[in-house]
C-alpha cells in the first residue's frame, strides 16, 4: 500500500468518526430537548390537577355549609 492510500484511508476513517460523533451529539441534544419538554408538561399537568382539586374541595365545602 502506498503512502497516499494510507493517508486517504486515514482521512476517510476520520470523516466516518466525525460523522458518527456528530450524529450521536445531535441525537443526545434531541433527547435532552424532549426530556425537558416531558418534564415541563408533567409539571404543568400537576399544577392543573392541583387547581382542579382545590376548586372541587371549595365547591364541596360550599355544598356542606348550605
Amino acid at each position: 500500500m502506498t503512502n497516499e492510500k494510507r493517508i486517504l484511508n486515514m482521512v476517510s476513517g476520520k470523516r466516518i468518526a466525525d460523522f458518527g460523533y456528530r450524529t450521536f451529539t445531535a441525537s443526545m441534544m434531541l433527547l435532552s430537548v424532549y426530556g425537558g419538554y416531558m418534564c415541563v408538561m408533567r409539571g404543568y399537568r400537576f399544577v392543573q390537577k392541583q387547581k382542579q382539586l382545590k376548586l372541587a374541595a371549595e365547591n364541596q365545602e360550599e355544598l356542606l355549609n348550605e
